[in-house]
């Protein structure tokens, strides 16, 4: 059995060659998250892993046995729920949009550019859906959002880290002058009426016969149709 202690984030500092030649060990998240567990990897060899304690291992990490032996981990495919934004209505704003409501949930999210995955929960998956995001389930590699202190390397290889700034830097920013301004003059403002809770923020202009037959998104103002199964907005 092969005893691991050390990981090296993405194989930095390896050459290329090194890297090719070296064992794979494929591993879905579930298993990734923890720093202390058993493996076999693509040689057949058991592999003992100790981690410091919170360290996560990325696809694309390179893991060191205490004889040299280099194992490349690899993101298993796994049952995950795929978010995107509705394709005839939505914008990018819809996204950030979902990540802000499942972000209050405290669940793990991979953030994309064009999607989020998180894993399966049929309850965030209904309210997704309410809030006209596209939901499909699929068997794809997971690589959640480290967290947003403390150095860390995200799956796509880039390293992120807490910058302690001097005094110069602190980002209270205490200035000298006050901002407790006092206006002579009334702020009354109209403001357009807010959005209803769980709209998709998407003026729909079709019919409810157009809804009817599929076009759009699927949404009119009645919403009197179901989504179908598995799927949300554009469904």
């Amino acid at each position: 059995m092969l005893t691991i202690h050390k990981l090296l984030p993405q194989g930095q500092g390896l050459a290329k060659v090194l890297l090719q030649r070296a064992a794979t060990v494929e591993l879905d998240w579930d298993v990734r998250q923890k720093s202390r567990f058993a493996a076999t990897d693509s040689q057949g060899r058991e592999l003992a892993i100790f981690l410091p304690r919170g360290q996560a291992v990325r696809g694309g990490d390179v893991l060191v046995a205490e004889d040299g032996s280099l194992i490349r981990a690899i993101a298993a495919p796994q049952r995950v729920l795929k978010i995107t934004a509705c394709a005839t209505h939505g914008t990018a704003f819809d996204l950030v949009r979902a990540a802000y409501h499942l972000g209050n949930r405290h669940v793990p999210i991979e953030l994309q550019p064009d999607h989020l995955k998180i894993e399966p929960d049929h309850v965030l998956a209904d309210m997704l859906r309410s809030l006209h995001m596209t939901v499909v389930a699929a068997d794809l590699p997971f690589e959640p959002e480290g967290g947003a202190y403390g150095g860390h390397v995200t799956h796509d290889g880039h390293s992120h880290h807490h910058h302690s700034h001097g005094a110069g830097h602190a980002h209270g920013h205490e200035h000298a002058h006050s901002h407790s301004h006092s206006h002579s003059h009334s702020h009354s403002h109209d403001h357009a009426p807010a959005q209803p809770a769980g709209g998709c923020g998407h003026a729909h202009a079709q019919s409810k016969a157009q809804c009817a037959t599929g076009a759009g998104c699927g949404h009119c103002d009645h919403h009197d149709h179901a989504h179908h199964p598995g799927q949300g907005c554009g469904g």
